[in-house]
């Protein structure tokens, strides 16, 4: 008997998720589903899972292609949190390991698969199920409506996002953060457009329209539409078609601390798309921004973000005035806009705050910590 062996959060069960048993349990005669525990949930996603670990297994338990559940070992020390499934794959010995196309592991876990007898299955996201764009974020953020949505402010990694600019291999991070006050259709707390905070992208959600889309089809990229629905800190995979999280934390230890001001003039990024830059800049910036996030430290932070300001400076654009933060830097693809202002004590952006013309305070926003 020929087993294949899957593992996943599997939080809200939706016809993706169907039609991936489908395909795995066609692999062989028997399906064993690995899923994930609340811990490992909270470790990978910074968040309370959606369902309860409970719930989750007698959903997949009933799901006629499965024909076992396991669960994760839970927090393994020393272990990234998409390897805890080793000590269930181990248990079963499985003869296959089934992922997805959009698995950012592949590579790795064909080797583990391949020391231990076995073979990796990549599966493509097929069917009319997997057309439509359902997935657990977009079914949370549908179910905590969207009357209001936050902006973002992107610390590096920005062009990174837009598919064809970058020379192919440069990978690199973007690094970014949904801010609060959010946004609504009748109130936008005198934000002004082309502010380089993703306006645009949440525009489309407040109208209903697909922001990817809409953000493609404007010659921008995919940053805005992915850091405002999952919302967070957030360090994205760059350099890739579709938007990869990489991981997302805490935000506690940016609050106090962040300000944007409005520079004078408006910028449009697909006009902006075809000047020179350095992307290898540009990608060390995100490296360094990608670092610190993973630490929640916020002068590593700051180094990255005057990593990206000095690319941007390179490209020609106009020194930002000083106010006493430790990083500066345009928002989005700037030439104007806002930009962002980070400092080391919240006494300081206060009286920044207080003291310049046009200086508004931010404070990261997450969604789902602030409903947990």
């Amino acid at each position: 008997m020929k087993t294949v062996f899957v593992s996943g959060c599997f939080e809200i069960i939706h016809g993706g998720h169907v039609e991936f048993f489908r395909q795995a349990r066609g692999l062989g005669d028997r399906l064993v589903v690995c899923i994930a525990s609340d811990d490992v949930i909270r470790l990978y996603k910074q968040r309370a899972p959606a369902i309860p670990l409970g719930h989750r297994v007698q959903v997949v338990a009933a799901i006629r292609h499965v024909d076992g559940v396991m669960v994760d070992a839970g927090e393994q020390p020393g272990c990234a949190a998409y390897w805890n499934f080793v000590p269930a794959f181990e248990q079963v010995q499985p003869d296959v390991l089934a992922v997805t196309e959009d698995d950012g592991h592949i590579g790795e876990k064909a080797a583990f698969a391949k020391a231990r007898g076995a073979r990796l299955v990549v599966l493509p996201k097929t069917g009319p199920c997997t057309e439509q764009g359902v997935s657990t974020t977009s079914i949370r953020r549908r179910i905590a409506g969207d009357g209001a949505v936050p902006l973002r402010v992107d610390f590096a990694g920005g062009w990174l996002d837009v598919p064809g600019l970058a020379p192919e291999g440069t990978g690199g991070y973007v690094v970014n953060c949904a801010i609060s006050p959010c946004v609504s259709a009748d109130d936008w707390h005198g934000y002004q457009p082309g502010g380089g905070l993703g306006g645009s992208a949440a525009k489309a959600i407040l109208e209903g329209r697909d922001p990817f889309v809409s953000e493609e089809q404007a010659g921008a990229g995919w940053q805005d539409p992915a850091v405002i629905t999952e919302t967070g800190l957030c360090v994205w995979a760059g350099c890739r078609p579709k938007p990869k999280l990489v991981y997302r934390v805490d935000c506690d230890w940016l609050r106090g601390l962040m300000a944007i001001r409005w520079t004078g003039q408006p910028h449009s990024t697909p006009d902006l798309a075809g000047r020179p830059r350095n992307y290898e800049a540009i990608k060390q910036a995100s490296v360094h921004a990608h670092w610190a996030v993973n630490n929640r430290d916020v002068v590593d932070l700051a180094a990255g973000i005057l990593g990206s300001y000095a690319a941007q400076l390179a490209e020609g654009m106009a020194d930002l005035d000083k106010f006493g933060q430790i990083a500066m830097k345009y928002l989005g693809s700037g030439w104007g806009g806002y930009a962002l202002y980070l400092f080391d004590h919240p006494d300081i952006r206060s009286e920044f705050i207080q003291s310049v013309d046009g200086a508004i305070a931010i404070e990261p926003f997450d969604r789902w910590a602030a409903t947990e």
